[in-house]
């Protein structure tokens, strides 16, 4: 668990899937516009994900780690996931980081940072050799975030569907501390 200017960031739990959603939902509608269908993303709705994340979280193994960051007041201000990489079906010996979202109110305050910053600690502790990710190619904000935390775009692309329209994602990788 750590803390960083009143944050905290700790294990979710099935308390937490309903602001978890509304901050993953927001945060898709924020960071998305205009790079993924308009409609879908008008589409996304806050309950269904909810429930979608308290199935997941009851029937969880250890093996992927949910993180929220919580404000002075203890309001949730981030998500974040993390585990093991998946090549295809395949689980490699190192970690992705599946998500990590701040709601869009709360973006450059620290919070990604602190949330990532948690993920990279976990990650390494646990002896994975790097922490991989996936992110929109056309998504410069998110591109300049990790960038600026070490990580490096590693050449491997992927294409991404929504509604008939490919996106394509990029990999980023960074190597942990051991």
């Amino acid at each position: 668990m750590s803390e960083l200017k009143g944050l905290r960031v700790r294990e979710m739990t099935l308390a937490d899937c309903e602001r978890v959603a509304e901050i993953r939902t927001a945060g898709w509608q924020s960071a998305y516009r205009g790079l993924i269908p308009q409609s879908y993303l008008d589409g996304l709705s806050a309950a269904e994900d909810t429930e979608r994340r308290r199935a997941y979280l009851a029937q969880a193994d250890d093996s992927v780690v949910n993180l929220v960051a919580e404000d002075a007041g203890g309001e949730l201000v981030g998500w974040a996931c993390h585990g093991p990489y998946r090549d295809g079906e395949v689980l490699t010996p190192d970690a992705e980081l599946y998500a990590i979202y701040v709601h869009p109110e709360h973006l450059g305050h620290g919070v990604g940072r602190a949330l990532l910053a948690e993920s990279l600690e976990r990650c390494s502790l646990a002896g994975h050799g790097r922490l991989l990710l996936w992110v929109l190619k056309g998504n410069g904000r998110a591109r300049r975030f990790y960038e600026r935390a070490g990580f490096l775009a590693d050449g491997a692309e992927e294409p991404f569907e929504v509604e008939g329209t490919t996106v394509p994602e990029v990999r980023y990788a960074r190597p942990l501390l051991r």
